[in-house]
């Protein structure tokens, strides 16, 4: 039987694995809806399931939904909205021509986390969790970056900033679980992403329906295909706040970096794409950084 301590480290290989399917099932509504458009998917098409999830746990726990401190919002606010801001930098990213190397810097989430939530938090990291998650950190950088691929300060920007503001974003949830002060971190955790997910949903609608309304009329239009990556997306997200709720930011979104290796996995097993020395080399190192992590935890 599972140690109930290492829970978090389950959760978070579970959202690794869902994640890697919604990218999977986004790209292929890109198409028809645009980057905007498939991205929001995730936000409007979740919502509906993290309910369900909700009512699920309220009914499983026998539990009424919590009221929120008013320390609660900030925290909550900073999750979802840093979170639409790192998508944003992100999508900028696609257009630029060195977007391997932005995303190479958006990988660097897992340091920037640590720091954040040192800070914000009071997550102490100790040495040994330090050390994985830069060994880790430098495998992904070193699977994404190509030896004749070009940097400018500009895609270094923008990686950074995204990665920035995707670790504001998971500290910002993970705060706000912990404020909630239940004694039930499920619950804790599926109120947080229901509310994140509403505030998200309701802003991306907002601004697609003032700058891109066609876009918003062909979300609902293929609303068939986009109910599994909403559905993908929600389930994703459900055990990324498990996780957030029982372990510090930095070392989820470190043990996360195993959605990496499953996408490799899908490309080299399923795309027959082979696997070269420099991703090999990368593969290593993010084992060895993931290991330590749950050695050291």
């Amino acid at each position: 039987m599972l140690d109930p301590s290492w829970f978090w480290a389950l959760f978070t290989i579970i959202a690794a694995a869902a994640q890697t399917v919604r990218n999977a099932t986004q790209r292929g509504l890109t198409a028809s809806l645009g980057t905007v458009g498939a991205t929001h998917v995730r936000f409007l098409f979740g919502f509906p399931f993290a309910l369900v999830f909700l009512v699920g746990v309220m009914i499983a726990l026998d539990q009424s939904l919590p009221i929120p401190p008013l320390v609660y919002w900030p925290w909550v606010i900073d999750g979802a909205l840093a979170q639409i801001a790192a998508t944003a930098l992100m999508l900028a990213a696609m257009n630029e021509r060195s977007f391997v190397v932005v995303y190479a810097y958006i990988k660097t989430e897992p340091v920037q986390a640590a720091l954040f939530g040192l800070l914000f938090l009071g997550d102490a990291v100790s040495p040994g969790t330090a050390a994985a998650i830069l060994i880790a950190t430098v495998g992904v950088v070193t699977m994404a970056l190509k030896p004749e691929t070009s940097s400018d300060l500009k895609a270094t920007m923008m990686g950074l900033g995204s990665g920035a503001m995707l670790a504001l974003s998971v500290v910002g949830f993970r705060g706000a679980i912990l404020s909630l002060g239940l004694s039930s971190y499920v619950m804790a955790a599926t109120f947080t992403l229901c509310i994140g997910l509403l505030m998200q949903a309701v802003l991306l609608s907002l601004y697609l329906w003032l700058r891109q309304p066609a876009v918003l009329a062909s979300i609902m239009t293929a609303w068939r295909p986009s109910l599994f990556a909403g559905f993908m997306g929600a389930l994703a997200s459900q055990f990324w706040f498990l996780a957030f709720a029982l372990a510090t930011a930095a070392s989820v979104r470190t043990l996360a970096l195993v959605e990496v290796l499953f996408a490799q996995g899908i490309s080299r097993f399923i795309f027959k794409q082979a696997t070269t020395r420099r991703e090999s080399f990368g593969i290593l190192w993010i084992v060895i950084g993931v290991v330590m992590l749950l050695w050291t935890h």
